[in-house]
């Protein structure tokens, strides 16, 4: 599995590579107020906004990942208490054996 990860992160960053070497040399401007004019390259631009977008909903799942951590292991702990606190379940005594029933069927064999 680690090295299908690896392998993903090479084919992004190959790409990613290869964007910035077939359009490096594009620019981009970007009206600003007051007439001020901001002239970006565009990989980096887009490569900015991707990671304005991305970086966000990665924080919220780390941090999502690791509050659900923290009460798993909270809950694990108070189990742990728990059963420490409960005596075990005595053996449970055995139960008299009950008197065969007599058989009963619909259709009592007729001997012939």
């Amino acid at each position: 599995m680690r090295f299908l990860k690896v392998l993903f992160w090479l084919l992004l960053g190959g790409l990613v590579a290869a964007f910035v070497i077939y359009n490096g040399d594009e620019r981009v401007s970007i009206h600003l107020w007051g007439g001020l004019i901001a002239d970006f390259s565009l990989p980096l631009m887009l490569i900015v906004v991707f990671l304005l977008g991305f970086l966000p909903m990665l924080l919220a799942y780390h941090g999502l990942r690791w509050r659900s951590r923290q009460r798993i292991a909270g809950l694990e702990r108070a189990l742990a208490d728990i059963r420490a606190i409960t005596p075990a379940p005595a053996e449970p005594e055995a139960l008299p054996a009950l008197p065969a029933a007599p058989s009963t069927t619909l259709f009592p064999e007729t001997g012939a």
